[in-house]
């Protein structure tokens, strides 16, 4: 894994160093397709949740958490094939902006959650 910053300690990329390179061409290439798988799994997923969160069937709901699954683990292997690649990368976030938004959701679940003063850490 690769880790860029710049001077000022801003944002760092995080990808895999071993980039395979790819001629640009109007036709799409391999990194074209597996963006579009990758893109048309989380779509998938987010679609196979909605449908078990509304499911009231027993045996439908254990079919559609099999199909979910299995469309998850899908889009994890196409995730990770793609991060190999180097054609995914990710953008490390600021420490102090964590702790701000850590700090505003902890705010949020003591003072909105009933029973308030849960703890998370």
């Amino acid at each position: 894994m690769n880790q860029n910053q710049n001077q000022s300690g801003q944002n760092q990329t995080i990808s895999n160093p071993k980039t395979t390179q790819l001629q640009k061409t109007p036709q799409m290439n391999d990194r074209d397709f597996l963006n579009d798988c990758l893109a048309t799994e989380k779509y998938i997923t987010n679609a196979y949740s909605i449908a078990l969160n509304e499911a009231s069937h027993g045996a439908l709901y254990q079919d559609l958490l099999s199909i979910y699954t299995e469309a998850q683990n899908e889009q994890r292997q196409l995730y990770n094939l793609m991060f190999k690649k180097g054609w995914y990368k990710l953008e490390q976030e600021d420490q102090q902006k964590l702790q701000q938004k850590h700090q505003q959701f902890y705010n949020y679940t003591t003072t909105q959650f009933p029973y308030g003063g849960g703890q998370l850490q």
